[in-house]
């Protein structure tokens, strides 16, 4: 594969001119306190930013300030995060809340990239995305100084811009040459060791006195920590190297070219979905001995081959208190007591409410399906829908004209048109054809979505098209069997799961962290053996998030959980805890047999079609609000999928000053 050419940070008129000042600027203002510090072990502050800031929610008077600071010790260079407390601290936020987004020293040979951002409005912050494809929460700059910051970087590590986004800088700190042209040929660090979490070194003080804080003293808690870092690597040189498979799956996770990729190494063994997936499964689920009914909950029953920690949630206790059992669907004749007479929702609480817990009949999915995705206003009437529906079918015929309209001869000098029609080519006749809607040569279905997704690729030309839209589209074709109105509900619903396929993968990547934060505050012994087990980057939740657990459930299933999940009730990222909820329910099995990421990867794409729906829904549930704002606080803002602007009202009414 060829490499992305990559950019000096030199070429960058920003950063020409911030060399000057860097980091120098940083260090003369507190030039007393820094020289006597470095003195402590060879460490040396190289940059300190103040009031940089952590927002874990929407609301003002949660957001978390600290300190954020560059540490040289020796070779190796460390950033560091520590919030506040005492008199500059947030009064409403814990104690708890602080440490769980502390960020203790992390050496710059587990960083990969940096993206900055720079508003013309607005604040600046930057996102740090580590080796293992985990990222921290964006840290704002309310005082500026990422320039400075990343000038500093600059100074002290080998650093270049993307050529693929000119706002994505990558980090490395070469230690040797064969690591280095390992690098830059795209090829994971099958030799180096793996990178910890920040969260494994050991602090004393997770926060920072402002009023009484001493350097020298800060200094030397870092030092323990980074000490603790550089005994634990020297350990680990001596371990053997891990499978190169492991370290190609978690490579996948990065924001490198490979992001888009990641797609079709998921998907390569089981890209038809539904009953056909589930087929092809049967012969090796009983091969190693699966039984093929009632299979989710006989493989809660693990044998004694290891200790596992008591579920600190008491989780079946738990599901019971506070998880609903699952409704009927609702059918026609209820769905009309909640009309007014010309077509207005009179209720959209309410509605979703009862569609959270019984879901839609089939018949009736296309009537409702379009106000949960917000092509439909719930005040509308109904002759504004029918005008709307109008309106936009035209506009959709407009954009599908431009790709019709070119010709062999212009395709031969449009490549991305080229790439994405044969990407889109491959997949749509690979996508469900299990199911009779699809089934079969020449089904003009199977062109329906081929036209749709194209259409949708000019539509969205920046976004385009990725492996695993045909996914997301084809359970909205199967239930609306209109190619307009399936094209404006899919661009709904893309509007909330795009950044799921955005090149840098921060969608991703502030999913699976939030995955990371849910589940050591809901089961923090599960948590523990991830941590332990080099699990920690929850890529094995990769494809349930990416496409919504299409791959999970039978199809019916997939169309239940969907609408339950476009409810946004009780929750609008109801679906992280469903990832907990599934996680927690197969603990003992992961826990018992010490599974490893291989093992754990395998398993884990071996429960398709084998796990209970209601149990999980209503387990996610319970989780949801046994979490509450703590749950809340783990979510970084803007994670997908993010509330329509017309649901805003599912939020309580604040103060204009208390929110973003």
């Amino acid at each position: 594969m060829q490499e992305p050419e990559l950019h000096d940070l030199s070429d960058d008129a920003d950063y020409a001119a911030s060399q000057q000042q860097g980091s120098a600027s940083m260090m003369r203002s507190d030039s007393g306190k820094h020289s006597s510090s470095s003195e402590h072990d060879g460490a040396e502050v190289v940059y300190m930013k103040d009031n940089v800031t952590i927002h874990p929610s929407m609301l003002a008077s949660e957001r978390i300030s600290g300190r954020l600071r560059l540490i040289k010790q020796g070779s190796s260079l460390f950033m560091t995060w520590i919030p506040y407390k005492g008199q500059n601290s947030n009064a409403r936020v814990s104690d708890k809340d602080r440490i769980l987004y502390t960020i203790r020293p992390v050496p710059m040979t587990d960083v990969r990239s940096i993206r900055r951002h720079t508003p013309a409005l607005g604040w600046q912050y930057i996102i740090v995305v580590l080796a293992t494809g985990l990222a921290f929460p964006p840290l704002y700059f309310y005082n500026g100084g990422v320039k400075e910051f990343l000038a500093t970087i600059k100074q002290h590590v080998f650093i270049v811009r993307s050529a693929e986004d000119a706002n994505v800088f990558i980090v490395n700190d070469f230690q040797n040459p064969l690591q280095k042209t390992l690098s830059s040929l795209e090829i994971p660090r099958a030799l180096s060791v793996g990178s910890e979490p920040s969260t494994s070194f050991s602090v004393g003080e997770a926060s920072v006195d402002e009023n009484q804080e001493r350097m020298s003293v800060d200094i030397q808690n870092d030092n323990i920590n980074i000490s603790q870092y550089n005994e634990r690597q020297r350990q680990k040189a001596h371990d053997p190297a891990r499978d190169l498979s492991i370290q190609v799956l978690e490579k996948f996770s990065l924001v490198t070219k490979f992001a888009r990729e990641t797609t079709s190494q998921l998907f390569r063994d089981s890209h038809s979905n539904g009953y056909g997936a589930i087929e092809r499964r049967s012969n090796s689920l009983s091969s190693i001995d699966y039984p093929s009914q009632k299979a989710s909950d006989d493989w809660d029953k693990v044998p004694d081959k290891s200790p596992v920690p008591q579920d600190p949630l008491e989780f079946d206790k738990l599901s019971l208190v506070w998880g609903k059992p699952r409704q009927s669907p609702l059918g026609s004749d209820e769905w009309f007591t909640f009309l007014d007479s010309e077509g207005r929702i009179m209720d959209s609480e309410a509605l979703r409410k009862r569609v959270f817990y019984g879901g839609v009949e089939q018949k009736l999915r296309k009537e409702v399906w379009p106000f949960l995705l917000g092509y439909h206003d719930y005040d509308s009437t109904y002759a504004e829908r029918e005008y709307l529906k109008a309106m936009k079918k035209a506009e959709f015929e407009t954009v599908k004209k431009q790709w019709q309209s070119i010709s062999p001869e212009q395709a031969r000098r449009f490549t991305k048109f080229r790439e994405r029609k044969g990407l889109i080519d491959k997949d749509v006749v690979r996508t469900d054809r299990s199911l009779s809607f699809y089934d079969g040569d020449d089904n003009p279905n199977v062109n329906l979505l081929h036209d749709i997704l194209l259409t949708y690729s000019f539509y969205n030309f920046d976004l385009g098209y990725c492996q695993g839209m045909s996914d997301l589209l084809s359970p909205i074709l199967f239930v609306l069997e209109d190619e307009s109105e399936s094209f404006w509900c899919f661009v709904k619903l893309m509007e909330r799961l795009g950044p799921n396929f955005n090149r840098d993968q921060n969608g991703m990547h502030s999913q699976l962290f939030a995955i990371t934060k849910l589940v050591e505050l809901l089961d923090s012994p599960l948590h523990n053996y991830f941590t332990q087990r080099d699990c920690l980057n929850y890529f094995f939740c990769f494809r349930w998030v990416l496409i919504q657990f299409k791959r999970e459930f039978e199809f019916d299933k997939t169309l239940r959980l969907w609408e339950v999940l476009w409810t946004h009730y009780p929750s609008e990222h109801l679906h992280l805890y469903v990832c907990v909820a599934i996680l927690k329910r197969y603990r003992s099995k992961i826990i018992g047999e010490q599974m490893d990421f291989d093992t754990l990867l395998k398993f884990i794409n071996e429960l398709s079609g084998h796990i209970n729906l209601d149990a999980v829904v209503r387990d996610a549930e319970a989780l949801c609000i046994c979490a509450g704002e703590n749950g809340d606080a783990c979510i970084p803002p803007g994670t997908p999928p993010s509330l329509p602007a017309e649901d805003g009202l599912l939020y309580p009414q604040q103060e204009l000053d208390d929110v973003l």
